[in-house]
């Protein structure tokens, strides 16, 4: 995959974040994985070491509050950040592709990991299908009460799935908004699980 940002585009952009006001370096992790709809996230190891160098230029300066240390834009960080407001609009622009191209990649794993799924449960289906054909007529019965216990537990399965994510989706609307990119791989997910359920059934 190419890079999510060109050389010493992520120098520049973390100079923009400051601008706004402190942060600790945490703070400057989540913005930029909020910035990116979540599809990417820098490490602490990409982060902290341009920080120190920004720093270590005079373009940005530490100042610590409790266990944390706040990173600041000085006034040459400022002037820097204003001599290349162009290229700030640039790594924008960057970003918005880069989006774009990770929520793609990410919908082409998840196709490509549900369709080994639907032949997963297609196989299994199969499998099913074959066995049950070839139970006598004095396995009838109980096979007929087997079926329908079994259809109670995968009504149970869906209910449970669906109270679970439900759950989940407001434990995290609650800690940010739902982005685009997240709404668009719930539903590829749902759609592509329908399929795959209904071949098994």
């Amino acid at each position: 995959m190419p890079p999510v940002f060109a050389h010493g585009a992520l120098r520049l952009y973390l100079l923009a974040l400051l601008e706004s006001g402190p942060k600790h370096g945490y703070e400057l992790i989540k913005a930029l994985s909020d910035r990116f709809g979540g599809t990417y996230s820098p490490s602490a190891g990409t982060i902290y070491p341009r920080l120190g160098k920004l720093e270590e230029e005079g373009l940005v300066a530490t100042e610590s509050q409790g266990r944390r240390t706040n990173y600041r834009i000085t006034a040459a960080g400022l002037a820097e950040l204003n001599s290349r407001r162009g290229e700030v609009e640039t790594v924008e622009n960057d970003i918005a592709a880069s989006v774009r191209r990770l929520a793609d990649d990410l919908r082409a794993d998840i196709r490509s990991n549900m369709r080994g799924l639907r032949a997963d449960l297609a196989a299994t289906a199969e499998a099913a299908r074959t066995a049950a054909r070839s139970a006598d007529a004095a396995a009838q019965g109980r096979f007929t009460a087997e079926g329908q216990r079994m259809l109670k537990e995968a009504e149970m399965l869906l209910q449970g799935f669906r109270d679970d994510m439900r759950a989940e989706l407001r434990l995290q609307s609650s800690a940010r908004p739902m982005t685009p990119v997240a709404l668009e791989t719930v539903r590829t997910v749902l759609d592509q699980a329908r399929v795959a359920i209904r071949n098994s059934l």
